[in-house]
């Protein structure tokens, strides 16, 4: 739900009715509702936007929690077995509520933030995994010991570790 509504907001503002919004520091709904003059969407806005936010909410932090008590269970299996699933539950929603209120409190700027991180990813996909799995996947072996294959990880490398620093500067 949150996903397509985002995409109608941005569709209906435009760039313009965006940077619009931004500038004004108003909700796009607000937005909306002042430029088209639209009392019902200044009504319902509020609930929508809480609408919308509850199920971000539980989408994002479902699928955290999950991928976090997997990658628990993936390190330590002995452990887990041990402590059970409610108590590994526990521990996963304690970490999440710590760490988000650590941001919270440290409040970066999450679009930078955002930007800057998904640079290392998306070279890391787009170099380094395919040549990874030339190098571990049995049907891919016609494509080791290339030259380009060379070329292939240094650009990689390159984009990667160009983004990295530059987050240390």
């Amino acid at each position: 739900m949150s996903h397509s509504f985002v995409w109608s907001c941005v569709l209906a503002l435009g760039s313009d009715g965006l940077a619009a919004a931004r500038e004004a520091n108003l909700p796009v709904l607000s937005h909306l509702a002042n430029v088209h003059g639209a009392p019902v969407i200044a009504y319902l806005g509020p609930a929508i936007a809480i609408a919308a936010i509850c199920s971000s909410f539980f989408g994002h932090y479902l699928g955290a929690a999950e991928g976090a008590a997997g990658i628990v269970r993936n390190i330590a299996p002995n452990a887990t077995k041990s402590m059970g699933e409610k108590k590994l539950a526990l521990g996963v929603a304690a970490f999440i509520f710590l760490t988000t209120w650590a941001a919270a409190i440290i409040n970066p700027e999450i679009l930078a933030l955002i930007e800057s991180l998904s640079g290392p990813v998306i070279a890391s996909i787009l170099y380094l995994m395919p040549m990874y799995a030339i190098y571990k996947v049995e049907a891919l072996r016609p494509y080791r010991k290339q030259a380009s294959n060379i070329f292939i990880i240094i650009a990689g490398l390159v984009a990667v570790g160009g983004v990295t620093f530059s987050l240390f500067r």
